[in-house]
């Protein structure tokens, strides 16, 4: 892309979230699921508008990687949010505050996905075995991911970095609403929010490392990359109170989630071979994987995964609820 479109899509991102800030400062109740899907709508319209401009305007495959990468982060974001929940009932945060921390802490994980976008764009352009190293980390961690099976409480611990911020910081032990600062016997204390944005954006960067080398292996465009994780990430928070409680819900989405980082994995090394020049191993021929192939697969996957999660959810109800009725 020419830096002028570059500098524009910057200024439109900053834009967005710095009226995103206005609503938050204007809102004075919590997040209703009215309020949730309204805005989850907004910003995927936004995300589908920018993918139209990028078909009409942009040469060659640029909508469809968009299309992609977008899906493919939104849906790896989906397992953010489980830990997000846990996060918010592990710090007790008062329900109007924790828009405003979801915020906060999505901004500047926004940020720093940034660096490490750039330099992954980078480093593969330096080097194509780069490829070998995403494609192996990417089907190391869906093998972890699958076996690790369902979401629980185990998913979040306190690092080093938060432990060090209680003792460091003037931290007060109780909230004062949705203040990031307070006064406590006329001396400024920081509210434990400072901590649980902390947790959230950290909790967001780790995410990433499993997520930004997915999306390398459908694009290796800086420039995708980037507002692909823009608009997933700006998506997220209206997400969080849209579907938090769902979340429960979608048990198999470990098992969804590693299915499309293996298949991203193989594609990346398929991708590696193909660049130095071999293109049969054996007598396997190696195929090219095109970009539709790819986002059929990662929509074909998140849809078996959602009707699965949701037959077995059913069934299990409805399990209790025989069992229930023939204990009384």
């Amino acid at each position: 892309m020419p830096p002028v479109v570059w500098v524009l899509t910057i200024i439109g991102l900053l834009g967005i979230v710095a009226f995103d800030l206005i609503v938050i400062a204007r809102r004075n109740h919590t997040v209703t699921i009215k309020d949730a899907t309204r805005w989850v709508l907004f910003y995927v319209g936004l995300a589908g508008l920018f993918a139209v401009g990028l078909f009409v305007f942009s040469p060659g495959q640029s909508g469809g990687e968009f299309v992609a990468g977008y899906i493919t982060e939104y849906s790896l974001s989906i397992d953010n949010l489980f830990v997000f929940v846990i996060i918010m009932a592990r710090f007790a945060v008062p329900s109007l505050a924790q828009d405003k921390v979801l915020y906060i802490g999505i901004v500047v994980s926004m940020a720093l996905r940034a660096v490490f976008i750039l330099a992954g764009a980078a480093a593969i352009s330096a080097a194509s075995w780069v490829f070998y190293i995403f494609g192996a980390f990417l089907v190391y961690t869906a093998v972890r991911l699958a076996l690790e099976g369902e979401n629980d409480e185990t998913d979040f611990q306190e690092n080093v970095v938060i432990r060090g911020m209680r003792r460091i910081l003037p931290l007060q032990h109780d909230y004062d609403g949705a203040k990031l600062v307070t006064k406590t016997d006329g001396r400024r204390m920081l509210t434990p929010l400072v901590i649980v944005i902390a947790a959230i954006g950290m909790a967001n960067v780790i995410f990433a490392l499993d997520s930004i080398p997915a999306i390398f292996g459908l694009t290796q465009d800086a420039y995708i990359v980037l507002t692909a994780n823009a608009f997933a990430l700006m998506g997220l928070r209206q997400l969080y109170f849209l579907i938090g409680g769902l979340l429960e819900r979608i048990i198999y989405l470990n098992v969804g989630l590693s299915v499309i980082l293996a298949f991203i994995g193989v594609k990346l090394i398929i991708e590696a071979l193909h660049g130095s020049h071999i293109d049969d191993v054996g007598a396997i021929h190696l195929p090219h994987i095109g970009i539709l192939t790819s986002l059929g697969f990662i929509v074909g996957t998140l849809f078996v995964t959602t009707v699965a999660s949701l037959i077995k959810s059913s069934y299990d109800r409805r399990q209790v609820e025989v069992k229930v009725r023939i204990d009384d």
